[in-house]
C-alpha cells in the first residue's frame, strides 16, 4: 500500500511541476529550446517513474528504522538550506558545503567528504559556467 501512496504522490508532484513550468512567461527573445524544456523533461521522468511504482508496487517494502529516517530528514533539511543560501553565498560555496555533508553521510571520512564536496562543486562550475556559459549564482567572492 505504501508504494501506491508514494507513486500517487509522485504523480501529483509531477503534474504540479509540469503545470508550474507551463506558467513560466517566455519572452520573444528566448532561445530555441527555451526555459521550459528541461523542467518538462524532469516532470515527464517523474511521472513515468511514479506510474511504474503505482502500477507495480513491491509486495512488502522494508521501511528504514528511526535512525535512517532522521538521516533522510537531515539530508532534506540540507537541500532546503542549500536552495536558501545559494543566492547568498554563491554556487561554488553552497554546493561544496552541501555535497561535502551528503558525501560524509554516505560513508566517506570527513576529509574525503570535504575533498569530494570541493571537487564536485568546482567540477560542476567548470562544466556549466566556463564550458557551457550558463549563469550560476555568484557569491561574495565573485564565483
Amino acid at each position: 500500500m505504501s508504494d501506491r501512496i508514494f507513486g500517487a504522490v509522485g504523480l501529483i508532484l509531477a503534474a504540479f511541476y509540469a503545470w508550474a513550468t507551463l506558467q513560466i512567461q517566455v519572452s520573444f527573445l528566448s532561445d530555441a529550446v527555451g526555459p521550459k524544456t528541461f523542467p518538462l523533461a524532469i516532470a515527464a521522468i517523474l511521472a513515468i517513474s511514479s506510474l511504474a511504482i503505482l502500477l507495480r508496487p513491491d509486495e512488502g517494502p522494508d521501511w528504514p528504522g528511526i535512525g535512517r529516517l532522521a538521516e533522510i530528514a537531515a539530508a532534506t533539511v540540507v537541500m532546503i538550506l542549500y536552495a536558501q543560501f545559494l543566492p547568498e553565498v554563491g554556487f561554488v560555496t553552497a554546493t561544496a558545503l552541501a555535497s561535502a555533508y551528503l558525501s560524509w553521510r554516505l560513508g566517506n571520512t570527513i576529509l574525503m567528504a570535504i575533498v569530494a564536496g570541493i571537487s564536485i562543486s568546482v567540477g560542476i562550475y567548470v562544466v556549466f559556467n566556463l564550458v557551457l556559459g550558463l549563469s550560476l549564482a555568484r557569491g561574495p567572492f565573485g564565483f
